[in-house]
Formats: structure tokens, C-alpha cells, sequence
């Protein structure tokens, strides 16, 4: 059965942009069946044809390519317009999608096929030799040379770990928007008059009276920084931290979701001849093995802990001494910080965030963005098909001749049924298709900032727009890509511990006096930030530094450990885990009922499962990277040319440490991560090849 062409289901159009709006549940289960079906005979076609690129590649990505975008638009949908209706028709699907790439993956006549063309082939491109080179590597870690009950048995675990990866994100979505504290006027004390505003507009809209807040993170963050009232603190933090926990709502408890994932992933690198998950996880990853991990990231933890114990040391004693606040307990922790660094430093989040109006800021990125790398950002008029909601923009990226590279589209306010956190997903990526046009990408960036209250516009904390430069650094890298094939272009193909890299670089461009007086004006005077001010928020740039490497560390180690040598997964082991890493590494320990492994969503339903130390790892060479740019004046066309040309202009074309070495001239080195942390350097090895 061919998917029709001229269908009004938004899934079968394959038009310049996605139609979110025009997505009903009812079009799942009428584009996705024919999109799989084609899929599949494109698959056996492949596998029967002549080993050559153009008999077996093409006709096969024109088929996947397809079904990946429909199925993303799901996707995208259920992360940011959840409705029951529209989760039930995904996760409907869901079962018959992974079975159909398991099968691709596992394929034993495509495995063979694709070595025929590796062989056979002589009009292969060196880029094609790399994609099957890749392909090769894929089928052997997807289950092509497994045979019989293994083979069985391997397609049954990513059926099931599918749909507990979904499980695990629904019960979080659930947990988090099941919760709500309204209050009276006697707790808002402290709380910033923006934040209290919108406290109100939510609980008339609840129809209520008073206040209400909940655990979404422009509601729940500042009224953990500023809320005088401790038992406030303290009932928002218990219901934050024992999310999706056996601590709350059964229906919501990702205790047996954790336990049955790590069993079958640990199971399935069995399958495939591996030690444990975590040597699975790394094969196509730039570590070399765990134990490089393991020491990469207890090095760090080495190095900052002095600065750690002195971090927490300060607060504790002010804590005690100016506030009264002795213990210090965890739902005091962000409430003592922020008071001790407007103590020290004579300044406020608030204070800053007035500054950063989120028009102001998003014409500021886009004016350094044309600067660095010669793109102009454009605002389009999105059509009414593409915006799943009012937040929804449109924006294109010409280049210096005016030709379009690519678009994004922006959706930056949390809000009922959107899934928490940042994250920049492709919505199509380049290629040249076999009909020799070219496909430019679009990119879909999205975050979870404060809405506008009062008819005045969004404003962002220093965080917030560290978060967004850094989402804009995804974006950048899927979209500035020159790369014309689509297995290998912008952000595909590119080891999973270096897609951090431009991402992370962009955030240090946040902390630059040249660069901040583009992105702030005053809400009310429309002055930009002094600069006395921004010499206040410098001098603090390492406030806490030690205690944030240490739990960055000890989230990833974590990770690492539970994919790594364990054996038995039950909710106590995950917790037995969770316990040892933070007496090993941590100096700052929660209460018995802190359950962040519940909420742990970047490696239970993320796609970083063994993979959490990527940040650190990639942050060395987005730092040396950056280093760069500071032996030259940071804002340098030249340096930007070649950072464009050498990193985001390569794709997956070839190794990410040889894209780092083309730009730099050399191996990376770590002293650039210490010093933009603040933390003094110490003989150790290199923070990666």
C-alpha cells in the first residue's frame, strides 16, 4: 500500500513545513500503518537489489526518512501539546513504529547487502564509505548476527524498552502536573512579584482563590530562592524531589519502570556479546571504554572538591549567622545561596532578570550569531497549520549571499501538558536527495521560561538565557551544516559524547560585557545593563562552582554505574546506587526521601543511558574550543569562519576529535574547563582523546 501524495493528514505531507496544528489523534493510526508498509517493501527491495548506493541506500532513506518525520510529529506533539487522546494514539502505534526499526536494524540480507556495497561499489564518495562503514557497525550492534530464540528475544526488549521509556516520561509529565499548592497572602514573602502574579493567574484560572503553585520550573525555582516561608520551601521540595516516586501517587511510581528497563538493557548487551549496557552504549560513543569514563569523571571530582567543601562550608556558616537557618536542610539550600550571593556580591536574579527581556535577548543572539558566522536570522510569518500553540514562532537562516540554510521554530514558555527541561529536536535535516534537490533542515528549539505576565514581555534569568544560547547551539549545528548527505548531516552521525560540544560553547558567549549589552534592556527604562552590574554578576560567575561540578559528576557516575557491572536492577539496588556514588563523590547529602533517580528522564527515557557524562566530557573541548575565541578578541569573523567551517559545517563527516583538532591545531586540554569553573588546575590525565 503506497502512501498517498495528495491526503489532507498532516503525517503525509511531505511540504516545506510540518502542520502540528493540523494533527489530530485520528491520523496516527491512518498515515502511520501505509508509511511502515512502505517502508518495509523499500526494506526487502534493498535487501534484493544490486549492491549499489543508489539500488539499495536511496530508495531506502526516501522510504525511512518519511516515516521518521511522520513519527517525530508525534512525537514533538505528545512532549509539548499533551493530550490522553493524542498519547493514546502514539503509544498505540508505538509497538508496531519499533518493531519495524528493530527488524530494519537487525536485518541479516540488508546487513549483507550493505557489505556487498562497501565492497562492490567503486563510485562510492568517501562520505557514502563512512555511512556504511556506520551501517555495518549499527546492524552489529542492532542484532544482525544474532539467530534464533536471541534474535526473538532481542526484538521482544526493544519493544518493551520502548514502551517503558514512554511509561517513564508519561508518569513524570503526570506526577508533575498532578501537583498544586494554593495558598493564602500570609506565605508570598519574598516571593518576586512576577512569580506571584502568574501564582494568581493560575488559580483563578484553577478557580480558586489565593495562589497557586506547582512544580513546574518557573513556578517552583523561584519560589525555592525566595520563599521566606520554610515550611512553604519545605512541602514544594518534598513533592519536587519524591516525584513519580513509590513516596506519591502509585498510579505515577517509576520504582518498577527503572527496575525492568536497566534488567532489559543489561540483557540485551548480553545478547549482543557485551559485558553490561554500558560497553554497548560506548562502541560508537568517543570514550574508549567505562573505565575512561570512570576516571575522567572521578578526576573531576578530585579537582573541585576542596572548592565543594569551601562552597558549602560558606553557606552553612551564613546560613546559620544571618538567617537562622541551622541545620541547613535541602529545601534551604536555594533559598541560603541566593541570599548569601546578594550578601557577597550586592546583586539579585531578580535584579538581573529585569534586563533580559526575551525579545531583547533573541535579537541579541541573532545579531552575535550574523557576526560570528556570517548567518542572518529572520523572523517569518509561521503559517496557522505549523503553530501547535500562540508561543509557536518561525524563524529562517540565510546566509551571507541571502540563500536559506535552514529554519527553526521556537516554542519557550512552560505551560499544562508540555514536558519540563530544553532540548532542540529536528524536525528534517539536510539532504541531497536522489533527485539531485536539496532538502534544507528545520529545527524545532524548545524551552520551559516564565511567560509574560501583565501585558509586559517574558523575562529570562541569567540560566534561562544560558539555556537558550545553548539550545541555540543544537539549533546552529543541525542547520549550518554543509553536509549533502542526510545520515551524516548537522547533528547525525556525530558521537553521542561530542553533540555538546557547539552547544555547550555558545553558553560561554552569555558571560561576555560586549555580548550582554546586545541582549539587555530594561523591562521599564529600556536601558541596558551597567556595567558595574555585570562586573557584580562576573565576580560571581564561580559562586558554588565546586558544589555544581560535584553533582554534574555525580549524576553522571551514577548513570554510569547503573549501566556498568551491576547485576540485579530492583528499586533498592537503583537507590543502593544512587547512595554509594553520593558518599563517594558528593559533599552536599538530601534527606532519605530525595528520589531524583524517579525523575531521571535524560537516561530512562532521554536517550542517555550510559551516556550523562557527555556533558563533562564534551564541555572540555566546547571550553578549549572557546579558549579559542578568547586568544582572538571573542567576537572574531575569522575565528567564527573557522569554528563554522571545522565544527558546524562538518556533521558526522568525520570523527568529532578530528573536526576539534582541524579548528584548534591540537589535542584538547582541560585548563579551559577548570578556569571558566573556577577551579584551579591539577595535575591529572586529559579530559579526552
Amino acid at each position: 500500500m503506497n502512501a498517498r501524495m495528495d491526503t489532507p493528514n498532516p503525517l503525509l505531507d511531505v511540504g516545506e513545513l510540518p502542520r502540528y496544528a493540523d494533527l489530530r489523534p485520528a491520523h496516527v493510526a491512518e498515515a502511520l500503518p501505509p508509511l511502515i508498509a512502505d517502508a518495509r517493501a523499500a526494506l526487502h527491495a534493498a535487501a534484493a537489489a544490486a549492491p549499489r548506493w543508489d539500488a539499495v541506500v536511496d530508495p531506502l532513506e526516501l522510504a525511512t526518512e518519511r516515516l521518521a518525520r511522520a513519527w517525530g510529529m508525534v512525537g514533538h506533539l505528545t512532549a509539548v501539546a499533551d493530550t490522553a487522546e493524542l498519547r493514546d494514539a502514539y503509544n498505540a502505534m508505538l509497538p508496531e513504529v519499533t518493531e519495524f526499526w528493530t527488524e530494519l536494524g537487525a536485518s541479516r540480507a540488508l546487513y549483507a547487502k550493505y557489505r556487498e556495497v562497501l565492497a562492490g561499489d567503486a563510485a562510492l564518495t568517501p562520505l557514502r564509505r563512512r555511512i556504511v562503514d556506520h551501517a555495518l557497525r549499527d546492524f552489529r550492534l542492532g542484532g544482525a548476527e544474532l539467530e534464533g530464540a536471541s534474535r526473538e528475544r532481542y526484538a521482544a526488549i526493544q519493544e518493551r524498552s520502548a514502551e517503558l521509556e514512554q511509561t517513564f516520561s508519561e508518569h513524570l509529565l503526570d506526577a508533575t502536573h498532578a501537583f498544586a499548592l494554593d495558598v493564602g497572602a500570609d506565605a508570598l514573602a519574598g516571593i518576586p512579584d512576577d512569580c506571584v502574579q502568574a501564582a494568581r493567574d493560575a488559580a483563578a484560572a484553577a478557580g480558586v482563590d489565593g495562589w497557586r503553585f506547582t512544580l513546574h520550573q518557573p513556578s517552583y525555582f523561584p519560589l525555592m530562592q525566595h520563599a521566606r516561608d520554610r515550611a512553604l520551601r519545605e512541602r514544594m521540595y518534598r513533592a519536587y524531589v519524591t516525584r513519580a516516586s513509590e513516596l506519591g501517587d502509585a498510579a505515577f511510581d517509576n520504582s518498577a519502570v527503572m527496575a525492568e528497563l536497566l534488567a532489559l538493557r543489561d540483557e540485551e548487551a548480553r545478547l549482543l556479546g557485551f559485558a553490561d549496557f554500558a560497553e554497548l552504549s560506548l562502541q560508537p560513543k568517543m570514550a574508549r571504554d567505562a573505565a575512561e569514563v570512570e576516571s575522567f569523571l572521578l578526576d573531576l571530582a578530585r579537582r573541585a572538591r576542596a572548592q565543594a567543601e569551601r562552597d558549602l562550608a560558606d553557606l552553612r556558616e551564613f546560613a546559620a549567622a544571618e538567617l537562622g537557618l541551622a541545620p541547613l536542610q535541602a529545601w534551604d539550600v536555594a533559598y541560603a545561596s541566593e541570599r548569601l550571593r546578594e550578601a557577597r556580591y550586592a546583586y539579585s536574579e531578580q535584579q538581573v532578570k529585569a534586563y533580559f527581556t526575551e525579545p531583547q535577548v533573541l535579537s541579541g543572539l541573532f545579531e552575535l550569531v550574523h557576526e560570528l558566522f556570517g548567518v542572518r536570522v529572520v523572523a517569518e510569518d509561521a503559517p496557522a497549520s505549523l503553530r501547535w500553540h500562540a508561543d509557536v514562532a518561525l524563524w529562517r537562516i540565510d546566509d551571507a549571499a541571502g540563500a536559506t540554510l535552514g529554519r527553526f521554530i521556537t516554542d519557550l514558555h512552560a505551560r499544562a501538558g508540555k514536558r519540563s527541561g530544553a532540548w532542540m529536536d529536528d524536525a528534517r535535516g539536510r539532504w541531497r536527495r536522489p533527485d539531485g534537490a536539496l532538502q534544507t533542515p528545520v529545527a524545532l528549539l524548545t524551552c520551559n521560561f516564565a511567560s509574560g505576565v501583565g501585558g509586559r514581555p517574558a523575562l529570562l534569568t541569567h540560566d534561562d538565557v544560558q539555556t537558550l544560547f545553548h539550545e541555540f547551539g543544537h539549533t546552529l549545528h543541525h542547520l549550518l551544516t554543509q553536509v549533502d548527505e542526510l545520515a551524516l548531516a548537522g547533528i547525525s552521525g556525530v558521537e553521542w559524547d561530542a553533540v555538546e560540544l557547539p552547544s555547550q560553547f555558545m553558553e560561554n558567549f552569555c558571560w561576555e560585557w560586549d555580548v550582554l549589552q546586545r541582549l539587555t534592556r530594561h523591562v521599564d527604562t529600556g536601558q541596558p545593563m551597567p556595567r558595574e552590574l555585570f562586573e557584580r554578576m562576573l565576580a560571581a560567575r564561580h559562586f558554588q562552582s565546586g558544589l555544581h561540578m560535584l553533582r554534574q559528576v555525580e549524576f553522571s557516575l551514577f548513570d554510569l554505574r547503573l549501566h556498568h557491572g551491576l547485576r540485579s536492577f530492583t528499586p533498592p539496588d537503583v537507590a543502593a546506587v544512587a547512595d554509594a556514588v553520593r558518599r563517594e563523590v558528593a559533599v552536599l547529602h538530601p534527606p532519605e526521601f530525595y528520589r531524583f533517580q524517579h525523575s531521571f528522564s535524560h537516561i530512562f527515557a532521554g536517550g542517555y543511558a550510559a551516556g550523562y557524562y557527555s556533558y563533562k566530557w564534551a564541555e572540555v573541548l566546547s571550553a578549549d574550543a572557546y579558549a579559542g575565541f578568547e586568544e582572538h578578541g571573542v567576537i572574531d569573523a575569522d575565528t567564527g569562519a573557522r569554528f563554522r567551517d571545522e565544527i558546524l559545517a562538518r556533521g558526522g563527516s568525520r570523527d568529532a576529535i578530528d573536526s576539534f583538532r582541524a579548528f584548534r591545531g591540537r589535542e584538547p586540554r582541560i585548563d579551559a574547563l577548570l578556569r571558566h569553573q573556577g577551579i584551579a588546575a591539577a595535575a591529572s590525565t586529559p579530559g579526552a582523546r
